[in-house]
């Protein structure tokens, strides 16, 4: 199986008084750019695709540790349970494709240990599914509170009492996009079909439900559209750049997000409320 035509993808969302993505070599900010603009790391947005995957029933290799739907205890540990008694690379990459969405669609790094003594190596599985970072429409506000720990971070003996005060930081409001897209190509390699399509595209309008914590309230993150660029084929009408610049999204002073696009060769945009 593989995944029949090209498919591009974008992702528009709100963020109001919540940290969408704290930057832990900063003190935890939220991440901008240079410019001032909003930032939200693939990563950061892999792994929330990977959770709300994992609500709907599908099998997830790189689990998180406050969310996890086994007893393993690390990805070694994981992908020992399945795979470690296969020898052969390509059935470990084949067996690896089968058993874990994230891995088909997003590719891994697998450890092999070779048939032999010292012949272990790395296999990297190269996924069809590529996601960019978010990044704000405008610059955003980031504004700063000064907060008191409910218990101190200390060790025993110290003078730090439960009163230690931290700082707390928010995007006040902003929207961001994130891209991505599918490439047939690749599909072919990992198994990623037209149904797995289907499942990520029926995910992405509820990114961010289950997904609060006291940086990000319920309600504080919130997808306002995912647009769908289906080609009709496999190498696609135009690039993928061309699609992505193809969208421009206009913020009215009442706050309302109004989606436009350019003509693309026939190449309509299907637009889908947020959850």
């Amino acid at each position: 199986m593989s995944l029949s035509n090209k498919v591009d993808f974008a992702v528009v969302f709100r963020v109001k008084n919540a940290n969408p993505n704290g930057d832990p070599l900063n003190g935890n900010r939220p991440r901008t750019t240079y410019e001032g603009y909003g930032e939200v790391s693939d990563v950061c947005i892999k792994r929330k695709i990977r959770n709300r995957l994992m609500e709907e029933g599908e099998n997830i290799f790189v689990q998180s540790d406050d969310n996890k739907l086994d007893n393993y205890t690390s990805l070694k540990a994981r992908a020992d349970g399945t795979l470690k008694e296969i020898k052969d690379k390509d059935e470990i990459v084949k067996k690896a494709c089968e058993v874990w969405f994230d891995v088909r669609a997003f590719g891994q790094v697998m450890a092999y240990k070779g048939k032999n003594k010292g012949t272990g190596v790395s296999i990297p599985i190269r996924g069809p599914v590529s996601i960019h970072s978010a990044f704000s429409v405008e610059p955003v506000n980031v504004s700063s509170i000064q907060i008191t720990k409910s218990v101190s971070g200390e060790g025993e003996g110290t003078k730090k009492g439960s009163d230690t005060m931290g700082m707390k930081h928010r995007v006040d409001s902003a929207v961001y996009i994130c891209y991505g897209s599918m490439s047939p190509q690749l599909s072919t390699k990992t198994g990623f079909s037209d149904e797995d399509a289907a499942i990520i595209k029926k995910i992405l309008p509820r990114l961010f439900e289950n997904d609060a914590s006291s940086a990000r309230p319920d309600g504080s993150m919130e997808v306002l559209n995912v647009v769908w660029w289906k080609h009709n084929s496999k190498n696609g009408q135009v690039s993928s750049a061309k699609v992505h610049r193809s969208m421009h999204v206009e913020i009215k002073s009442d706050g309302t997000v109004v989606l436009q696009f350019d003509d693309l060769d026939k190449l309509s945009p299907e637009v889908i409320d947020g959850y």
